[in-house]
């Protein structure tokens, strides 16, 4: 079996922020995101630097660079070969902004309570 990808669901409001913040990309950045996306899937949610980087406990981030925008989308790799993508932004300083991480980590705890997930699409 190989690893899936889903988004996490907010279970109150039952948004997919990464979903959400994809969809707000240009045709050109949204290619190059989920190309990203699926060549964390191929390498079972783990990937080296300069792509991925460890955030806190879990919790990587995906690192998608497209001309000046820099694309952060935070993830974590659970049981049952799943990559739940938490959270995204655009990382705008050098270093990653405290309330960003502290989003990823909220919706990491939401997730483990709620279990609420969609489907990646591209299995």
């Amino acid at each position: 079996m190989d690893y899936r990808v889903y988004y996490y669901q907010n279970s109150l409001n039952r948004k997919a922020p990464v979903l959400q913040y994809i969809e707000k990309l240009s045709l050109k950045e949204q290619a190059k995101v989920l190309k990203y996306i699926d060549f964390l899937r191929k390498n079972k949610g783990y990937l080296d630097e300069p792509y991925s980087r460890h955030i806190q406990g879990k919790i990587r981030e995906l690192r998608v660079d497209f001309s000046k925008n820099r694309h952060r989308i935070f993830f974590v790799t659970v049981v049952g070969k799943k990559i739940i993508l938490l959270h995204s932004f655009l990382k705008k300083t050098n270093k990653t902004p405290k309330k960003e991480i502290a989003k990823a980590l909220d919706n990491y705890t939401d997730f483990l309570i709620n279990k609420k997930i969609i489907n990646y699409g591209k299995e």
